[in-house]
């Protein structure tokens, strides 16, 4: 199984998770429905294929097509890939992290969206106590 989702792939390879999560399976004629200039299908058909040797989907077969899933929930992906962020270039600091979201996004934030957040940020300092 890959250990961090969504690190390495391609952009097209993160087209096709991103497909299939969506959709929560699909087949490659699905995939490559949704596939913005899609490649042929069986250039999909390699692509899906690769994606289940790096571990991200996996397939059941219903009759004559293949259905792939992901390996991981979009959650546990999500959370994995931010880990290898915070690794990779916040030297695993949280705060680090934060700092640098709230910099790229500050106009862009409503009260609402500033409100949850001191929410999330009480929270765990309650439970952190």
């Amino acid at each position: 199984m890959a250990k961090n989702p969504y690190v390495n792939l391609s952009r097209r390879e993160r087209q096709i998770m991103d497909i299939i999560y969506q959709r929560g399976t699909a087949t490659a004629a699905e995939v490559m429905e949704n596939l913005p200039d899609p490649p042929g299908y069986s250039a999909v058909r390699a692509m899906l294929r690769l994606l289940e040797d790096k571990g991200y989907l996996r397939h059941e077969q219903d009759g004559p097509r293949y259905v792939f899933a992901p390996v991981l929930s979009r959650e546990k992906a999500k959370q994995s890939a931010l880990k290898q962020m915070l690794e990779t270039f916040f030297n695993d600091s949280t705060e680090q992290a934060v700092a640098t979201l709230l910099d790229i996004s500050k106009s862009k934030l409503s009260e609402n969206e500033l409100d949850r957040l001191s929410n999330l940020i009480e929270q765990a300092r309650k439970e952190g106590r």
